[in-house]
């Protein structure tokens, strides 16, 4: 990693005058985010992260003076063309002929592995994790809701495997419960065998809604309850009818899976684990953490004080279990399995409670790698409609997001003959839909707007991908050109500078994202890439320039294509070529 190489130099000498470790200081230097002034320096270190805390009263005052005082201590090298200081750091420009050289070879060099190859992970041990995303309730139309779980679960599982972990993707679906019994009832009395097979989501959720306006029948109340128990005794008939049910839900969610470039390596679910989460009932009883309230119900008691003013419910009054009960059984059953590092829930904040209980209990049960176990939550989506109105289901969303993308593209003046037009329009589309999605905090709340999120100018996916597609067509315009011969002295004006600096920052951005699992990071250093690419590519034209400008600017511009790629790929973004 080109930023690895120039960080090393400056430990390298920074420890001979700080009396450190050259290991000890390398995280403390980090490449300087390009600004508007231009002429910043490359590199900086905080000198607040070498040396012991003073009193704070004059601390900035004294940071300053040991920023001066240290830079004084340093000299420029064949790599270091200039020290300077700040208010408490000390700043190094690098040799632009060797950073333009250095971070282009780089580039090219590690393709797809570049930024994930970096010492800043060398430290980071290769763990196998179990991610649990998008659960999606069987028989249940997949809702807009499960598209948040689904893309931030995806984004986790390629970060985590690009970086070399292990990772199973599992998807944890809502197969099991009383809501079976109403369905099955409602399948007896308006299903159609037919419709189940061509298009079961569909079906499946006519017929739920249906059932539902006679839930409060007692007679239907009584069916109901009586096909979910001939469920839980495995009853031949009944179990066929719910197989059917769970099988073609699959089948059409793997089509929706593959329309968002995800997949999974396991489809798990609440049914494996009825008889399992009997067992978990049983170990809660023998080891004393079960009680039997007043009502029968068994809960497992969470305060401090043992008191239970903070309790779990983990058992009906007639014993059988609840969703958290099977939950528990899946994680115990998980970690036998995989013997995994950690896993990783992925659902709405509105979840949290029930992972901070879930995650007790194991505790409580002895089972010390709960502390290894990890809820992302995230917020909701507000406002999103078709222009059919309120939408509730993904597919709905994708089928919109690509007929406006295709509108727009139809009527953009830049749009050349695209080959397959709809499949283009539903990439761009998804990106755009990524984009707005991933740009602010997981947790936050965020309200949705189609406008916003497809506008083919300012932070979009629209504008991710345009960049891309014209970065490529300019590739393909003036060949791939070798690197052997670059003349790295055709690259020193500043926005050619500007994005080499950029690229230099690469796998800081990807190693934050690591630490808080928060995509923002990325898309962020991804549009800052695209604007510079784009001011670079008005300002550094190829065509008409003497060849070895070409070539080298041809090379810059290859370069920022490349990371802008590896970029997108890990936010599960597939990048276009022609738009």
């Amino acid at each position: 990693m080109a930023a690895c190489y120039f960080r090393r130099s400056i430990a390298s000498q920074l420890s001979k005058v700080l009396d450190l470790p050259p290991e000890n200081l390398i995280k403390s230097i980090s490449a300087v985010p390009v600004s508007k002034k231009r002429h910043a320096a490359d590199f900086q270190l905080s000198v607040a992260s070498v040396t012991e805390d003073g009193p704070s009263e004059s601390l900035a005052q004294d940071r300053h003076l040991q920023a001066q005082k240290l830079a004084e201590r340093l000299k420029c090298d064949t790599v270091v063309s200039e020290i300077s200081t700040g208010p408490g750091t000390v700043n190094f420009t690098i040799n632009r002929e060797l950073l333009a050289k250095t971070v282009l070879q780089q580039v090219m060099k590690d393709g797809s592995e570049y930024g994930v190859k970096s010492e800043l992970f060398s430290t980071v041990p290769r763990q196998k994790a179990v991610i649990e995303f998008s659960s999606p309730n069987i028989a249940k139309k997949f809702h807009i809701g499960h598209l948040r779980s689904t893309i931030i679960g995806n984004f986790i599982a390629n970060l985590k495997a690009a970086l070399g972990h292990e990772v199973v993707r599992m998807n944890y679906l809502g197969d099991w419960g009383m809501q079976f019994g109403l369905l099955g009832v409602g399948f007896q009395c308006f299903g159609n065998k037919e419709k189940l097979k061509s298009s079961p989501l569909q079906h499946l959720f006519e017929v739920y809604v249906q059932i539902n306006k006679e839930a409060e029948d007692e007679n239907v109340k009584k069916l109901a309850k009586d096909f979910f128990r001939k469920l839980e005794e495995h009853d031949e008939q009944t179990l066929s009818l719910w197989k059917q049910f769970r099988d073609f839900s699959i089948e059409e969610y793997i089509r929706i899976y593959k329309r968002l470039g995800v997949h999974f390596d396991e489809y798990s679910g609440e049914s494996f684990y009825q008889e399992k989460s009997q067992e978990v009932l049983k170990t809660l009883e023998d080891k004393g953490l079960l009680q039997k309230t007043a009502k029968g119900t068994g809960v497992v008691d969470l305060s401090e004080k043992k008191d239970l003013s903070l309790f779990s419910t983990v058992m009906r009054s007639d014993g059988t279990s609840l969703y958290i009960t099977r939950d528990l059984a899946a994680a115990i059953d998980r970690m036998n399995k995989h013997s995994c590092d950690t896993m990783i829930y992925v659902t709405d904040k509105s979840q949290s409670s029930h992972f901070q209980h879930l995650f007790q209990i194991l505790k409580l049960m002895g089972y010390e790698w709960a502390e290894r176990c990890q809820h992302v939550s995230f917020g909701l989506v507000q406002g999103m409609k078709t222009r059919r109105g309120e939408v509730v289901f993904l597919e709905d969303v994708l089928n919109e997001v690509r007929s406006r993308m295709l509108q727009n593209m139809a009527s953009a003046k830049t749009t050349k003959d695209i080959e397959d037009p709809i499949e283009t329009a539903e990439k761009v589309g998804l990106a755009a839909l990524i984009i707005q999605d991933f740009r602010g905090l997981l947790s936050s709340d965020y309200q949705f707007s189609w406008d916003r999120a497809l506008q083919s100018r300012g932070d979009t996916g629209v504008f991710l991908q345009y960049t891309h597609a014209r970065l490529h067509s300019l590739e393909q315009m003036h060949g791939n050109e070798q690197l052997t011969d670059v003349n790295v002295a055709c690259l020193q004006e500043p926005d050619a500078i500007s994005v080499l600096q950029h690229l230099l920052r690469y796998d800081e951005v990807l190693y934050q994202s690591s630490q808080d699992l928060q995509p923002k990071h990325i898309v962020s250093y991804l549009l800052t890439l695209s604007h510079l690419a784009a001011v670079a590519h008005k300002t550094l034209p190829v065509k008409g320039s003497a060849p070895k400008v070409a070539q080298a600017r041809c090379c810059l511009f290859q370069a920022a294509r490349s990371v802008l790629a590896n970029g997108m790929k890990l936010l599960g973004i597939t990048p276009v070529t022609q738009m």
